[in-house]
C-alpha cells in the first residue's frame, strides 16, 4: 500500500532560516510515522494573489527554487511549489517533486497543459486546486486537460472549498468521491478551505479554529492526502496569517486523520 501523502509548510518562503526551522521540526516530529505518510514540503516563491498590492508576494522565481532545493538536499523531503504562468513551469519542475496550479488558474488551458509536460518530463507530479466557483464534476475538464501529457496517477484534484455568498467557503465532502471517480487522486485543503478571501479588506480573514473539524471529516469522507500550511508563529505570518495552523498542532492532526483512515480500513 503506497504512502499517504502530505503537503506541508509555510504558506510563503518568508526566509531560508523560516523554512529550515518548519523543515526540521517537520522531520523530528514527523519521523514516527515515516512507514504510513509522505511528507512533501511546502513554501511559495510568489504569492501572485494577494488581497493588496502592498501584501509580501515571497523571495522570487530564482531564490524560492534555492531554498526549496536547500530544504530537500538537507531534510531529505520532496518538495511541492505554486507556479503561475506557463513559462514557470519546466523551471520549477526541475526542481521540485510537483507543481501546484492555484484555484484561481484551475481552467487556464495553456498553464495546465505546460505544467502536465513539464512534470512528464521531469518525473513529477501536477497538483490542480479546483476553483473556489467550481462544482466538483466540473473538474472532469480539468483532468482531461492534463492527462493528454501525463498520466493519470501522477495528477491530483484538491478540494479547497467552494464559494458560498461573499467571503465565505463551504467544503462539500461529497466532492472526494465525485473527483475521484475520474480516475484521479483527491487532497484535502485543510487550511485554505477555512478561508474567508479578502475577510478582513486588504488581507484575508480565516477561521483557524475549524481546521481540524473539518479535516478529520474530509479523512473519513475520502480524501487521499492533505494539504496544510502550517508556521513557528501563525499570527505574525507575513501570508495567510490566520488560516495557517502552528507547527504543534501539526502532529495531533495527522494523529487523528491516520486512526480514521485505520478505522475505515482504507
Amino acid at each position: 500500500m503506497s504512502k499517504m501523502q502530505f503537503f506541508i509548510g509555510p504558506c510563503v518562503l518568508e526566509s531560508k532560516d523560516l523554512a529550515f526551522t518548519v523543515a526540521e521540526f517537520l522531520k523530528k516530529n514527523l519521523e514516527e510515522f515515516s512507514d504510513k505518510i509522505e511528507i512533501n514540503f511546502k513554501g511559495s516563491f510568489d504569492k501572485a494573489n494577494r488581497s493588496s498590492i502592498d501584501s509580501y508576494r515571497g523571495p522570487g522565481l530564482d531564490e524560492g527554487l534555492k531554498i526549496l532545493s536547500q530544504v530537500k538536499e538537507e531534510f531529505g523531503f520532496k518538495t511541492i511549489t505554486d507556479y503561475h504562468l506557463p513559462d514557470q513551469a519546466e523551471t520549477v519542475a526541475s526542481v521540485v517533486d510537483t507543481l501546484q496550479v492555484p484555484a484561481f488558474l484551475c481552467r487556464q488551458t495553456d498553464l495546465i497543459v505546460a505544467g502536465a509536460v513539464a512534470c512528464k518530463n521531469n518525473n513529477a507530479q501536477l497538483k490542480i486546486k479546483k476553483g473556489q466557483f467550481l462544482a466538483p464534476w466540473d473538474a472532469k475538464n480539468i483532468v482531461d486537460k492534463a492527462s493528454n501529457f501525463l498520466p493519470k496517477e501522477k495528477i491530483f484534484l484538491t478540494e479547497r472549498g467552494t464559494s458560498f455568498g461573499y467571503n465565505n467557503l463551504v467544503v462539500d465532502m461529497a466532492s472526494f468521491m465525485i473527483m475521484k471517480s475520474l480516475g484521479v487522486q483527491t487532497i484535502y485543503d485543510a487550511t485554505h478551505s477555512v478561508q474567508q478571501p479578502g475577510g478582513l479588506g486588504a488581507t484575508t480573514g480565516g477561521k483557524r479554529e475549524q481546521i481540524v473539524t473539518l479535516a478529520r471529516a474530509a479523512a473519513a469522507a475520502g480524501a487521499d492526502g492533505f494539504f496544510m500550511e502550517a508556521h513557528p508563529d501563525p499570527t505574525n505570518a507575513k501570508s495567510d496569517a490566520t488560516s495557517q495552523l502552528s507547527l504543534e498542532q501539526v502532529k495531533p492532526l495527522i494523529t487523528d486523520i491516520l486512526n480514521i483512515k485505520g478505522a475505515l480500513h482504507v
